[in-house]
């Protein structure tokens, strides 16, 4: 009887080492990791019959042969063999049959290594030399192994109790698998990914073919209505957008002979003014000029303040300057408040203007001259916030030469939908009126008043939607920034953005 030991990386492969070298009927008898891999304890099947034979000799010794040491081993070897019937009814009581040898020598194997692992206690002090105790707490070498296995073992103490049917070898964690799994895992990640990125193009491309089909049809729809392409050409040259030519351009009917007349008569029913209202300085009230930096908020304040004063004097007249940013810049509004001989206050913070509010009630208009800051500038939401007081009724002042997305930027950034107003200022200073009208009428803003130069308070004009609309739809501008019949056919067969929710807004005919 031999028992060797086969070592490999895998499990696999070492049962496979031990069919090679001891046969298809070999025993395996315990299975361990190491540092090579695992390493496997067999041997061959006749070892595993002789020890049955050795475990079945000592069967008809008396119960206290394990007691006795190895003086008694001996003995019982000696001793004749019983009959072969008696040595049956050992090995059945006994159930010494191969699978149960084989369990055994397992179970004291895996109580062996938990042994081991567990804190180490000491020893209790025995009288009799070592016996063959089931549970070493460490392990033995491969000589003591073998040398043990070849002893016969003692069936008093350890065969008494049942067998344990069940696979309890340790098996040593086979990192192919989760390694082949995460190959696997890796590839459906891969394909999910060329999968969505396929999808993706083909999203792409049929955003592309809708474009190109839509620009193809708009083109084809203007070589079929000339006066619908002449109209657009022109609100391209005067400024508009796009988004409000594509909804003048498909509301323009068929049997129209002048359609920039019509066109013109479209924008003046969708532009809103405060034509039909009282001015501002007959409806009296607290007014705050906000607006971005340098559009002319101050000279503004000063042109409806001497308007004022010009009506009911200017003992009804207050003035408030919020402008602390700029040095010198309260100054500006006191040297118009010399001249109309009104005082200016300078409030600082929100506690200060209401202070300023309550001494101020008594008055019938009350002027706020504010600070400028950019549309994005962090304290421009600090500056509406100072503004909240309920009585406070907000003027946003735009650039009427500034570009259509720079207003748009700025209406929306200084919440103008909240706003009692737009004052269009430098009227003067803007080559097409077009963009800034476009915008109002888009995002549906009143507008309530316009300055149109720098005269105090002379350049203070309320003009009428169609005064303003004629003024946007005369041909001005550089011949470098018009466009040509050709040029119309190149800017809407590019790819067009959706329009934004502003441009949404329906025209009135």
């Amino acid at each position: 009887m031999n028992v060797k030991r086969f070592t490999a990386r895998t499990s696999r492969d070492a049962l496979i080492l031990v069919r090679q070298a001891l046969g298809e009927d070999a025993v395996v008898l315990s299975t361990k990791p190491s540092i090579d891999g695992i390493e496997v304890l067999a041997m061959a099947p006749e070892g595993m019959r002789q020890i049955e034979r050795m475990a079945a000799t000592p069967a008809a010794a008396p119960a206290a042969a394990p007691a006795k040491g190895l003086a008694a081993r001996s003995a019982a070897r000696a001793e004749p063999s019983p009959a072969p019937t008696e040595v049956a009814d050992d090995v059945a009581r006994l159930s010494m049959s191969t699978l149960s040898f084989q369990d055994y020598v397992r179970e004291r194997m895996l109580r062996r290594r938990q042994a081991a692992l567990a804190p180490q206690a000491p020893a209790p002090q025995r009288d009799e030399p070592r016996a063959a105790a089931p549970t070493a707490p460490t392990a033995e070498p491969t000589g003591v192994l073998e040398q043990r296995m070849s002893a016969p073992p003692a069936p008093a103490p350890l065969l008494r109790q049942p067998p344990v049917l069940r696979d309890t070898l340790p098996v040593a964690p086979d990192l192919s698998v989760p390694t082949l799994a995460d190959h696997a895992h890796a590839g459906h990640a891969a394909s999910r990914r060329d999968q969505e990125d396929m999808m993706s193009e083909l999203r792409s491309m049929k955003g592309l073919i809708e474009e190109r089909f839509g620009a193809l049809a708009f083109m084809e729809k203007l070589n079929r209505q000339p006066a619908q392409a002449r109209l657009t050409q022109k609100l391209l040259d005067c400024g508009f957008s796009p988004a409000l030519i594509r909804k003048i351009g498909d509301s323009l009917p068929m049997d129209v002979s002048d359609e920039s007349a019509w066109a013109a008569g479209v924008l003046e029913r969708n532009l809103l003014t405060a034509e039909a209202e009282a001015p501002l300085e007959d409806q009296g009230g607290v007014y705050a000029l906000v607006g971005a930096t340098g559009v002319g908020k101050t000279t503004s304040t000063a042109k409806l303040a001497a308007a004022f004063a010009a009506k009911y004097g200017a003992a009804n007249l207050g003035l408030i300057t919020l402008d602390a940013y700029r040095i010198g810049a309260h100054e500006q509004l006191r040297a118009y408040g010399r001249i109309l001989g009104v005082p200016v206050h300078t409030a600082h913070d929100r506690a200060s203007l209401e202070d300023l509010l309550e001494l101020l009630a008594g008055k019938k208009m009350v002027l706020i001259d504010t600070a400028g800051m950019a549309q994005r500038d962090t304290r421009t939401r600090e500056l509406l916030d100072m503004l909240s007081h309920r009585s406070i009724r907000k003027l946003l002042v735009i650039n009427a030469a500034s570009q259509g997305e720079t207003i748009e930027d700025v209406l929306i950034a200084y919440q103008a939908a909240a706003c009692a107003g737009i004052v269009l200022s430098k009227m003067d200073e803007a080559v097409k009126l077009g963009p800034a009208l476009d915008t109002l009428i888009r995002m549906k803003l009143k507008v309530v008043g316009v300055a149109n130069g720098q005269r105090v308070p002379e350049d203070w004009h309320r003009l009428s939607a169609n005064a303003l609309v004629h003024r946007a739809l005369r041909s001005g501008g550089s011949s470098a920034y018009r466009l040509d019949a050709s040029d119309v056919s190149l800017i809407f067969t590019a790819p067009m953005a959706s329009p934004r929710a502003p441009a949404r807004a329906a025209l009135h005919g």
